[in-house]
């Protein structure tokens, strides 16, 4: 027979004190633990984190998944629409495959006619060799995800008026649709945060000279600023140097409006005793800035980022399809938007208008991003 020496408490259970036992964990948790535990209650800002992160995490091997070339071009599919995978053929399970597609043009309407061959399907190739690709730009390979069979093609959102695959075509354009925002939004954050630092710590008469300047700057159209900035790109440029010159354009227009958040904020905290006494201390004005400020602004910023970088996007996209951006050969949303102008093509082939899709989800993702992230940003707010 074995004796029970476990100890219980005569005491009765006061749950005001394990309450009080809960709320003190939480104030000596870190900052960061609380933003992401009230983060996690955010559903939709949390689905959208994960899927912005997939996205940009896939950029570098955008080249694997695509089954064609960016500019690869099939003459004899023009205006193809979407091409649907099927399992079943006749009842008997074939795996992945689609039937061969013959196009004609009907000389009575001038559109062209897509015909399914539905007596010979083609299984779909996987981990195949195809056009050459560049592994995060650095790394040539020619193995793709999955291919089109020999003989037939695999447009799954169509092609265009090229003949070139839809499909492929945006997932290279997000290399470049995604990247201006990073692009843009660190320009903006390096000029915002300077010159509001600096207006908003010394004041006076260099306070008084940033606010003019961001006056100047706001009270500027901003869509007709962007066309002329534009237009004044040489049109004998790389797509590369115009991309990077569009990032930096889209960047130094939009910092005024975080200056002038960065002022107002610097204006209350270099009154707190925890900045006197920096300086009392002897702290130059840089570090005050540095490792007293900016960290108590942080929250803010971030916040502030997820909601920038969607108007870099559509800021781009919209120069590109004005034809003022980004020009073919490359590739991006806005390029392939500004191919689907004509709206009576769209009325016919209205897959051409798909490149819009992304675009709206982007931006949608980074919105409700932003969402969870400001109202996580005060961990202690119910």
């Amino acid at each position: 027979m074995t004796q029970d020496n476990r100890y219980v408490d005569d005491a009765p259970f006061d749950a005001d004190a394990s309450l009080r036992e809960v709320e003190r964990k939480d104030l000596d948790a870190p900052n960061w633990l609380l933003v992401w535990r009230k983060f996690r209650t955010h559903k939709l800002g949390l689905i959208s984190g994960i899927f912005l992160l997939f996205c940009y995490l896939m950029l570098p091997f955008v080249g694997f998944v695509a089954p064609y070339g960016p500019n690869e071009r099939d003459a004899e599919h023009l205006f193809t629409p979407p091409q649907s995978i099927h399992l079943f053929h006749e009842g008997e399970f074939l795996g992945p495959f689609i039937y061969p597609l013959t196009s004609e043009a009907d000389m009575e309407t001038f559109q062209w006619i897509v015909k399914p061959d539905l007596e010979t399907p083609k299984q779909i190739e996987f981990f195949c060799e195809g056009s050459k690709y560049h592994i995060a730009g650095l790394i040539p390979s020619r193995t793709h995800l999955f291919c089109a069979p020999d003989g037939a093609t695999l447009f799954l959102w169509g092609s265009d008026r090229l003949g070139r695959d839809i499909f492929s075509r945006i997932l290279y354009g997000a290399q470049l649709s995604l990247t201006v925002g990073l692009i843009g939004i660190t320009v903006s954050f390096v000029l915002g945060i300077f010159f509001g630092s600096v207006a908003g710590y010394f004041g006076g008469r260099i306070d008084w000279v940033i606010n003019r300047v961001i006056e100047v700057l706001r009270s500027l159209p901003e869509l007709p600023l962007w066309l002329a900035l534009s237009a004044a790109v040489p049109s004998n440029w790389s797509p590369v140097a115009v991309f990077f010159i569009i990032s930096i354009i889209l960047g130094i227009l939009d910092w005024p409006g975080l200056a002038r958040s960065v002022r107002a904020k610097f204006l209350s905290l270099r009154e707190e005793e925890y900045v006197r006494a920096a300086e009392m201390m002897g702290a130059s004005s840089g570090r005050v800035i540095r490792k007293h400020l900016l960290p108590n602004f942080m929250s803010h910023l971030i916040a502030s980022a997820t909601l920038s970088i969607p108007a870099m996007i559509l800021g781009e996209t919209a120069l590109s399809f004005l034809g003022l951006g980004l020009r073919a050969p490359a590739v991006s949303w806005g390029v392939m938007l500004n191919d689907a102008q004509n709206l009576a093509s769209i009325e016919i082939y209205p897959w051409t208008a798909i490149p819009m899709l992304p675009i709206i989800v982007i931006v949608l993702a980074f919105n409700f991003l932003g969402d969870g992230l400001r109202d996580s940003l005060d961990p202690y707010q119910q």
